[in-house]
């Protein structure tokens, strides 16, 4: 199996470049994002709880996050690998993929982080926001406060996968096709 861990701020292109990458390396993409919005517009007690949170700009708790991501790959242990998109986001959801990962003979095999300034990621998101119905990007103050979060929080998982030799920032700036190849030339060599 090829395990990549996708990762970058909100607004970095994580999803577009997990949909071409899925085909392109035959995986299965695994958006906590796309979960989320599943059980938010199905209603379920994890959507509405999970709603709760994204709509203050916060992030979902771990617990709720790994319960789900663990579901989805049992689901799919037959594939080729995964992408994961928007998961881990701490380092205890790091060290929880791994074990879990672990458990099945596998590991991750990189991170590839998207790189962009926040200025044009608060750009993207904004218009994003005008076509996507989401409230977390229709607002600049809980947009920075994710991008807070993201730093806060999450950016500490360069220094947990650079310790294992598997970080690669990418340049997230650039055509659809520019990025991916930029990320091909990395997945190819893992």
């Amino acid at each position: 199996m090829k395990n990549i861990v996708l990762f970058g701020p909100p607004g970095s292109g994580k999803g577009t470049q997990a949909e071409v990458l899925k085909d392109k390396y035959n995986l299965v993409h695994i958006s906590t994002g796309d979960v989320f919005r599943y059980n938010i517009k199905n209603e379920t007690p994890l959507g509405k709880l999970a709603k709760s949170y994204m709509d203050d700009g916060n992030l979902v708790p771990d617990e709720v996050t790994i319960d789900m991501l663990k579901a989805e790959v049992e689901k799919n242990m037959d594939a080729n690998g995964f992408i994961f998109d928007g998961f881990p986001r701490t380092e205890s959801q790091a060290e929880s993929l791994d074990a879990f990962l672990s458990d099945k003979g596998e590991t991750i095999n990189g991170m590839v982080a998207l790189e962009v300034a926040e200025d044009l990621l608060v750009e993207r998101l904004l218009n994003r926001g005008l076509t996507s119905g989401r409230t977390d990007d229709q607002d600049v103050s809980k947009i920075r406060n994710r991008f807070n979060e993201y730093q806060t929080k999450t950016a500490v998982l360069q220094d947990y996968y650079d310790a294992q030799n598997k970080y690669f920032g990418v340049d997230g700036v650039g055509s659809i096709e520019e990025i991916t190849d930029r990320i091909c030339l990395i997945i190819d060599k893992l």
